[in-house]
């Protein structure tokens, strides 16, 4: 797909009220693309108590399962899906597999948004 380049020059109206720097800044229709997916995937209601809980922790299926009130099925499927976007990791510690959210910059940032949403401090 191509972008088009759009600057202030060509508006239909310019009423003053956007910047070029606006404009020339401006991310491609792709990066919303991705930045609406990430949203997307956190407007569940599951998956977003289920990644909140794993800004604060480290637990395995069946205690995510048993924490949230849904089956491991269910919860496993939210892990796939977390963990397909880099939110989330996993690590093997013998037979079990143990999940948390990622250090990466853009979980942490995820996590204070969801926080601040809801008005609630980190437990320590």
């Amino acid at each position: 797909m191509t972008s088009r380049k759009i600057d202030k020059a060509s508006l239909p109206h310019d009423h003053g009220k956007v910047s070029g720097g606006v404009l020339s800044n401006m991310p491609d229709k792709e990066s919303f693309g991705t930045a609406a997916d990430v949203f997307r995937l956190l407007g569940d209601e599951s998956r977003c108590r289920i990644f909140w809980l794993l800004c604060h922790c480290e637990e395995c299926v069946s205690n995510i399962a048993y924490i949230t009130g849904m089956s491991s099925p269910a919860v496993s499927h939210h892990l796939k899906l977390l963990k397909s976007t880099g939110l989330i990791v996993s690590e093997r510690k013998g037979k079990e597999v143990y999940y948390t959210a990622s250090k990466k910059e853009l979980p942490q940032a995820l996590h204070h948004i969801i926080e601040d949403v809801v008005e609630i401090t980190c437990p320590q």
